[in-house]
């Protein structure tokens, strides 16, 4: 089973790691590919270029077995759109199960998302909760009420269109976090890997 993470990741931090490995542990998971995006659809556009990002990434990763840096999203121009790559990754992967990670704020907005039939018949959900997140908008609770899956093991035979709430460890950390702290010139140490921070460093990013 493949996992599939995306985002800016402007820059990746623990949180990302943290959750993405919470996931990985408890489903199964095989590998989980972080990929990131080039133009996000539904958020403001990343400050760091898309190698940077990318190089961010694969610092981050290096050495977890199972973690994958993916760039098919930045050799693709305009927006990224979560449909394309899933498409992308079942012709590459015909027989392996997809699952998308995300956050309980972005599954609170799937339901508006580009073509969200589709992407459930292309993967299953993993949603991302920490303790004590319950909120869910109306449409999201109708969706998780039709396609919830409350045994993991049902994901391994079944391709797609499954939804998990997953409980993960819960960390108040955001890129928009660290980027503030930077440009306040205050360290966001500890917060993600220390060779990301290298790299933020190096190539003076953040600093307004």
């Amino acid at each position: 089973m493949i996992g599939i993470l995306g985002g800016t990741f402007d820059p990746i931090h623990n949180g990302h790691l943290r959750t993405a490995l919470d996931v990985m542990q408890a489903v199964g998971l095989d590998e989980v590919r972080f990929i990131p995006l080039h133009g996000p659809v539904h958020r403001d556009q990343p400050q760091a270029s898309a190698e940077l990002r990318l190089q961010m990434v694969e610092a981050a990763i290096a050495g977890e077995p199972g973690f994958v840096a993916d760039d098919r999203e930045l050799q693709r121009a305009g927006d990224s759109y979560t449909v394309d790559t899933l498409r992308d990754l079942r012709q590459e992967f015909p027989d392996q199960p997809l699952l998308l990670l995300m956050g309980m704020d972005a599954f609170n907005g799937f339901p508006d998302w580009h073509k969200p039939d589709e992407i459930l018949q292309l993967a299953h959900l993993v949603v991302m909760r920490r303790p004590g997140e319950s909120q869910l908008s109306a449409a999201a609770r109708q969706l998780l009420q039709r396609a919830e899956i409350r045994n993991d093991r049902r994901l391994n035979p079944d391709k797609a269109g499954g939804i998990l709430l997953q409980t993960v460890t819960q960390l108040d950390i955001s890129a928009s976090l660290i980027r503030n702290l930077i440009k306040q010139d205050k360290t966001p140490r500890y917060l993600l890997p220390e060779a990301v921070l290298q790299i933020i460093h190096a190539e003076g990013l953040y600093r307004g």
